[in-house]
């Protein structure tokens, strides 16, 4: 079984199996009691956190979530998240202390990737569905200002079904990438009108190719010559592009189902979203230095680099359920959105 197929079927038995029976207390819906007053904490190294597992709990019959995937922070410091499901709202918005403080758009029922680019009033999102299989640009308060479907222009595509967008990269210049994670693993560059440029990938073990695409970004941080840095998560790889497309190297992490690279203060930050299977409940957080290498596992264990390569890490039972994303604030805060994990809300870890 592939691994799209694995998490489909996961997503329809964890719906089927229903929410009371899968969670802990811990992991409620819960509105409702006093904050816990103390605060377990995780992390390694530099980077140490507690962890707020009631930050984002809301009241679901009025803010209902799903699936939630990704977050991202707004020139106002607004924290913006994507939820699934036909019959709430897909996108989110909080202020840092937890609170609602809008929500808004049912278009986008398998809302997935979130990227947000401009300046001031000039801000806008880009919101990957693959359920749908279209990618929208909106604006902050929900206007729809571009819709693109399945790219006519690569052959590898035949109907519009097979186009199964998970995330987009946006450049300073406008220009965007498209990473088709879940349906033939294509990166689609486009210009900022949205008009096709070229692509590169396909599905596939070989360096040039992807194993689910299923995060991109831009990395910037040696300015002479920025890259793409691009998710192979059923390979449990990154692999690092020139922006026209050609693989410069593969980064091997065993054990880390990888969602997508966040770059913050010379950091990558990502979600690894399993370590086993499935249907295991886990996954953890991940910090890597500027060589590549973990430095900080929160919600595993202590990184082992001991035989030379990295050991698989291991889940510490309890910190997450299958985390999606994480949000990087600038006080080193982190945000953190969770896929099928019984419908909870997304969770805190603030930077001892």
């Amino acid at each position: 079984m592939n691994p799209n197929s694995k998490r489909r079927n996961f997503i329809k038995n964890t719906t089927l199996a229903g929410a009371a029976s899968l969670i802990t207390p811990s992991f409620t819906f819960g509105i409702v009691n006093a904050k816990n007053s103390s605060k377990k904490t995780v992390g390694h190294g530099d980077f140490i956190y507690t962890v707020d597992k009631e930050w984002g709990v809301q009241d679901p019959s009025k803010t209902p979530v799903n699936d939630c995937h990704e977050m991202v922070l707004d020139g106002q410091g607004r924290i913006f998240m994507t939820t699934t499901g036909a019959d709430n709202n897909n996108v989110i918005i909080y202020d840092r202390s937890g609170k609602v403080l809008d929500s808004w758009g049912t278009e986008f029922p398998g809302a997935h990737g979130l990227s947000i680019a401009g300046e001031g009033n000039d801000q806008f999102l880009f919101i990957t569905d693959p359920e749908t299989h279209k990618v929208h640009k909106t604006t902050l308060d929900g206007k729809i200002l571009m819709t693109l479907g399945r790219p006519k222009e690569v052959a590898g595509y035949t109907s519009d079904d097979q186009f199964k967008p998970t995330e987009t990269a946006i450049m300073p210049n406008g220009d965007f990438y498209i990473a088709d994670g879940y349906g033939e693993n294509y990166i689609i560059h486009y210009d900022a009108k949205g008009n096709y440029i070229r692509h590169f990938g396909g599905t596939g073990e070989e360096n040039e190719k992807f194993s689910c695409c299923h995060g991109i970004t831009l990395d910037s941080r040696d300015t002479d010559n920025p890259t793409l840095l691009i998710t192979s998560r059923a390979s449990q790889q990154f692999k690092r592009f020139t922006l026209d497309g050609k693989h410069l190297e593969t980064i091997s992490l065993p054990g880390c189902s990888i969602c997508r690279p966040v770059i913050k203060d010379g950091h990558i930050y990502f979600a690894v979203i399993i370590t086993k299977t499935w249907d295991s409940y886990d996954g953890m957080l991940a910090v890597l230095d500027a060589d590549n290498k973990i430095i900080s596992l929160p919600g595993g264990s202590q990184p082992d680099y001991s035989g030379g390569t990295l050991s698989e890490p291991v889940y510490d039972g309890s910190t997450f359920r299958n985390p999606h994303d994480v949000l990087v604030d600038d006080d080193g805060s982190l945000y953190i959105p969770q896929w099928a994990s019984g419908k909870t809300y997304p969770i805190k870890l603030t930077r001892v």
